[in-house]
């Protein structure tokens, strides 16, 4: 097992369709751990195989498992989820606006539209066919890391993106205020 560089957006590997998995072999196996590595050091909660350049259909799904995640996320808390070849059984019609970011391009983040709920089919890391319904946050990993599949990233989607440079300056700017505020107030 080892931890694996995490490809940048100006690696031409994430955008492209990923190829699928096809041998549930030794070198899937150690992919599939590699993967868990990368993802644990990042502190991420879905990694997608071609994020470490390997370009298969393959992407692992871990929501946090600290007090906070379990109330939140129960039964779905710190669950880890292995799919070789995901594919949509069934989205739901609503759809929801949230937040998002991606270990690839680090330092950015935008606001996404996704479906509220979504039903996967895939295969777990030895072929076995398995099937998982996601909703909530656990949904909104899943279609991330399944655009990474079709070379798709949540900035090419996203309503607004920014930077934690553009929420800094925002900030400095707000305290600037508060106190040119506080100064006037004093005078």
């Amino acid at each position: 097992m080892a931890v694996r560089e995490i490809v940048r957006l100006d690696n031409p590997v994430l955008r492209k369709r990923a190829l699928k998995v096809t041998a549930f072999d030794n070198s899937l196996q150690r992919l599939v751990d590699d993967m868990l590595d990368t993802l644990d050091k990042a502190e991420g909660v879905g990694l997608a195989a071609p994020q470490v350049a390997v370009p298969q259909r393959l992407i692992i799904v871990r929501l946090g498992d600290d007090e906070a995640s379990r109330e939140e996320y129960g039964e779905d808390a710190g669950k880890l989820f292995v799919v070789a070849n995901p594919e949509y059984v069934k989205v739901s019609k609503k759809q929801v606006e949230g937040v998002e970011a991606c270990l690839s391009i680090p330092g950015f983040f935008g606001t996404v539209d996704r479906h509220e709920e979504v039903i996967v089919r895939g295969l777990d890391r030895y072929g076995k066919p398995q099937r998982i319904k996601a909703k909530g946050w656990l949904a909104r990993v899943f279609q991330h890391e399944i655009d990474h599949l079709d070379g798709r990233l949540y900035i090419d989607i996203a309503s607004d993106v920014w930077s934690e440079k553009d929420i800094e300056e925002a900030e400095a700017e707000k305290a600037a205020a508060a106190q040119e505020e506080q100064q006037s107030a004093q005078s």
